[in-house]
């Protein structure tokens, strides 16, 4: 029996909406709307703020995980690893294939453990370079970052990544390697939609959009900047192919420690670890907030509602996976949190349900990049600035941006129903 109504669940969730609309802390938003929608939904105040705590305390073992995996992010950014990776790309496949050249670039630095905002932050100076010299125009440039750091994003160690694996209790290897095939798929569609809108003419890149890279910086050799991803690769790779389980706990901050070796900054290496710590410190936050509204969705009467309007449409019980990640991301404009709400609320449904946890988590996570990017969400900010993009400009983007992630989602899905 449910602790919670689905209204009040549904009235929660709304207000929390809402506040961060009205640029309220995501995180304080989700909580106070967990403790309205709580309340309003019949559990009185004990319960609801025992649920809160409950659903806040969930997410501790994938908050531990986020926060080591800072160790590699700062490192392969503060090394100058990420951009070494980058710059190889896109130096090796030149200006004839810069579209696809900074997508892919894009996409390997946010699958090896970058966040996607940093992994298009990190990526843009090397991006308007080279778009500049190829007569690219901003968006087509922007699109390809962004459709590039979408594709890695769902194939990476990333706390999205971590959060969704947690909430199925599939171990992180297999949610990252599921979307394998949904990654490239969409990567192909990036570089088809940014090589249409480069032959518009919208806004060109300026000499002023180019300042902001320091070209006389000293980047690591690529071995060593390559050095601590395939540590972490390799380690996580453990698990399916020998049978030894390396917890991601372990495996990102060993990958950061190599990183700091190879390149020669092993010194500074706790620099390195607290700028990281910088990084992943909002996302920390942000799921202890999103556990709070998640445990009350959770405990509320949202999940049989769902499925009994499903069954009444004659739709089965799988299109959850993907629904509930495109309209969780969508609401809080973040992939992070709406693969989490989206996953501890309708996982063990799911999985009652007979669909299997790798592909149900797949299934969310892709659903989770469609509607991510939205302009009450930090991401549409961060990557519109990255290279100084109007906020009209950066709206015009986002059905693009959308169909993108459909491509993953959708052919995620298709996975699922052929077995694989």
């Amino acid at each position: 029996m449910a602790d919670f109504t689905t209204l009040g669940a549904l009235i929660g969730l709304a207000i929390a909406i809402a506040l961060i609309l009205l640029k309220v802390h995501p995180a304080y938003s989700l909580i106070l709307g967990a403790l309205i929608g709580g309340l309003l939904g019949g559990g009185g105040l004990e319960l609801t703020v025992n649920t809160m705590v409950s659903g806040a305390q969930s997410m501790m073992s994938s908050v531990l995980r986020i926060l080591t995996s800072g160790i590699l992010a700062g490192t392969l950014i503060k090394t100058g690893a990420a951009e070494k990776i980058a710059e190889m790309i896109v130096t090796k496949l030149g200006e004839k294939r810069a579209i696809a050249a900074v997508a892919i670039a894009t996409m390997i630095i946010c699958a090896v453990g970058v966040f996607v905002d940093i992994s298009v932050i990190t990526v843009a100076p090397i991006a308007l370079g080279i778009g500049k010299k190829a007569g690219y125009h901003k968006p087509a440039i922007l699109l390809a970052m962004i459709g590039g750091g979408k594709a890695g994003n769902i194939i990476s160690p990333n706390p999205n990544t971590i959060a969704v694996s947690e909430a199925f209790g599939v171990d992180l290897t297999s949610a990252m390697m599921k979307n394998a095939i949904a990654a490239v798929v969409a990567l192909i569609v990036t570089v088809i939609i940014s090589g249409m809108l480069a032959k518009k003419s919208l806004a060109a890149v300026t000499e002023q959009d180019l300042e902001k890279r320091d070209q006389d910086k000293e980047l690591p050799s690529f071995l060593a900047a390559i050095s601590g991803p395939a540590v972490v690769i390799i380690l996580l790779a453990l698990r399916p192919i020998a049978g030894i389980s390396v917890d991601p706990l372990i495996a990102l901050p060993v990958g950061g420690l190599i990183c700091a070796i190879a390149t020669g900054n092993i010194k500074k290496m706790i620099s390195f670890a607290e700028f990281g710590l910088s990084k992943v410190a909002g996302v920390s936050i942000l799921l202890v907030g999103t556990g709070t509204i998640a445990g009350i969705i959770k405990a509320s009467a949202l999940q049989y509602d769902v499925i009994n309007v499903l069954e009444a449409l004659n739709m089965p019980a799988f299109i959850l996976a993907p629904l509930s990640g495109v309209f969780m991301a969508a609401a809080a404009a973040s992939t992070t949190a709406g693969a989490t709400i989206a996953a501890e609320t309708f996982a063990p449904t799911l999985i009652a349900a007979g669909v299997p946890a790798v592909s149900a988590a797949a299934m969310v996570h892709a659903g989770a990049t469609v509607l991510d990017s939205l302009p009450h969400g930090s991401f549409f900010h961060a990557t519109g600035g990255s290279v100084n993009m109007s906020i009209k400009e950066r709206m015009a983007l986002i059905p693009y941006e959308a169909c993108v992630g459909l491509t993953s989602t959708v052919v995620a899905v298709i996975l699922y129903l052929v077995g694989m």
